[in-house]
């Protein structure tokens, strides 16, 4: 067994419980469609550095997402019925945003965070983008 970077590999947590790393970063996000409908009855583990502000609100239409900060602190958005709640974290800290909430996130240091999420249908809008 070899340790796992998950900047760098993602874990696919597949329905049955099977985990398999996959090449994250730029070689993830390059994946054709087919690829990525492959990853849609699961959980991806994965790991991101930010040193600005989101540039997009993202939803998760299929599941909760875990969004566990790492190092540094920021500031998670989330867009609820009764308009925008804000959860500050100091690293370590996690926060769960629930199914179906647009959420985005501004930081205040440079930060790292794991994210575990439930990709089947993920959206995303600009940041500019504001409903309420």
């Amino acid at each position: 067994m070899k340790t796992i970077d998950p900047a760098s590999i993602y874990v696919f947590l597949n329905a049955e419980g099977a985990a398999r790393q996959i090449p994250g970063g730029d070689a993830f996000w390059s994946q054709t469609e087919c690829e990525f409908a492959a990853l849609n009855r699961g959980w991806l583990v994965s790991e991101f550095r930010f040193d600005a502000d989101w540039v997009n609100w993202e939803m998760h239409p299929e599941g909760d997402e875990i969004v566990y900060l790492l190092e540094g602190r920021v500031t998670l958005v989330l867009d609820l019925a009764e308009g925008h709640t804000s959860h500050r974290l100091d690293a370590p800290g996690a926060v769960v945003v629930p199914k179906g909430v647009w959420h985005t996130a501004r930081t205040t240091t440079a930060c790292r965070m794991l994210h575990i999420t439930r990709g089947e249908g993920t959206q995303s809008r600009s940041a500019a983008d504001n409903p309420h």
